[in-house]
């Protein structure tokens, strides 16, 4: 079967309400999970650094949550903010100790000196050592260009994963085609982790991400190096995490 005609079982970024733009319920989000045939979703909302994020407690607050929901494993998360070149997040240490899954991003719209190419690679690399942090966001984004080559080998080297976000395919995030292609090769070329996304902001979203499984089938990339295609894989991961937190 192509990528193309395949959907992963669990979609590693997905916002609700709480994010305070988001428009479905974690419950209409676990809805159209289960109805696409998936597994399980993230739960990943914007920390507070994002004007109407949840608050910092967020992870604690999760504790709440069943582990299924509408029959849809509820992985619970955080899209934490990176704030400065000074390598800062909005979530501190206490709160992302309690996520199962860390996404770290730059948003473009919060972060003035993005168009310092060295200055953004050097965050990202320094964040990838954060070992609460799995994954980096969408950091195909050319309006907060980086080298993607030493993203991807740090990431390597620390055992990390990186993100291809379908939003980079729409107009959502114009003009990133060009600079998600030349990202996706260098993940293709190193060999490098990646988990496909949809950077879900309504319940129709969840899992949507067939434009970005079509490029990768273009671009021949390989189906074992996305760890979210298969829960088993995507539970794996999980499990590496547990066993470099439990020697930290």
């Amino acid at each position: 079967m192509q990528l193309r005609e395949m959907t992963p079982e669990v979609d590693t970024h997905t916002h609700t309400i709480l994010s305070g733009h988001a428009w479905s319920t974690l419950r209409e989000n676990c809805c159209a999970a289960r109805d696409r045939g998936m597994k399980g979703l993230c739960l990943t909302e914007h920390a507070p650094g994002m004007e109407g994020g949840a608050p910092s407690f967020i992870p604690h607050s999760q504790r709440m949550l069943p582990r299924e929901v509408e029959g849809i494993r509820v992985y619970r998360g955080i899209e934490a903010n990176i704030l400065d070149h000074q390598n800062h997040l909005d979530i501190p240490e206490e709160y992302l100790k309690l996520c199962e899954f860390v996404i770290a991003s730059i948003h473009s719209h919060m972060f003035p000196e993005k168009a310092d190419r060295a200055a953004n690679t050097a965050t990202y690399v320094e964040i990838l050592k954060n070992p609460y942090v799995d994954i980096i966001g969408h950091a195909d984004d050319p309006s907060v260009p980086c080298d993607f080559e030493i993203i991807v080998q740090e990431a390597r080297r620390q055992g990390k994963l990186l993100e291809l976000n379908n939003n980079s395919t729409t107009a959502h995030r114009p003009g990133s085609l060009p600079s998600l292609k030349r990202y996706i090769l260098c993940c293709k070329a190193y060999g490098q982790r990646v988990c496909v996304a949809s950077d879900a902001h309504f319940d129709t979203m969840v899992g949507n991400v067939g434009p970005i499984m079509a490029l990768l089938d273009e671009l021949e990339f390989p189906p074992q190096l996305i760890v979210n295609l298969r829960q088993e894989t995507f539970e794996a991961y999980l499990r590496e995490r547990e066993d470099r937190l439990a020697g930290k």
